[in-house]
């Protein structure tokens, strides 16, 4: 019983995570106002991927016994805290890019976290490791498009 309330508790955490890439993504976009389309379809993509992401691991979650997460974290919360106060110092494509940066190194942080439980079930390994995939090539293209800029 033990092993499986740290995995629901590990997969809590990753979809607490998901909840802040979303709100995240969702502040960029407000932050774009009539800016790059291409960024806007970015982020509208990055935050339906992270909706998907979510509902299978809420899904396995809830499989267990388990309730799934609704909040963001607070670690989330403070990023968000802090990109509201940089607005302040004026926001550019790359500003955005580089917050958008840091949440997908956060996300990149929280999976390999989630992956280093040996208790973890290797149906739920192969899940998280699909998913982080997926996720590091969302990572790369923030990080080459802010390069770009």
């Amino acid at each position: 019983m033990e092993t499986t309330s740290v995995t629901i508790e590990n997969l809590n955490d990753l979809v607490q995570i998901h909840n802040d890439r979303i709100a995240g993504y969702e502040k960029a976009l407000k932050d774009l106002e009539n800016g790059d389309v291409t960024l806007k379809d970015l982020f509208t993509g990055l935050i339906a991927q992270s909706h998907q992401f979510k509902m299978e691991l809420g899904t396995e979650v809830n499989a267990l016994g388990g309730e799934m997460e609704t909040d963001t974290s607070l670690s989330g919360k403070i990023h968000r805290t802090w990109m509201s106060v940089t607005d302040a110092f004026g926001k550019t494509d790359r500003s955005i890019l580089e917050n958008c940066e840091f949440g997908e190194d956060a996300t990149q942080k929280a999976y390999k976290a989630a992956l280093e439980d040996d208790t973890l079930p290797s149906y739920l390994q192969i899940v998280l490791i699909r998913q982080q995939s997926v996720l590091k090539g969302a990572h790369d293209k923030i990080k080459a498009l802010r390069d770009s800029r």
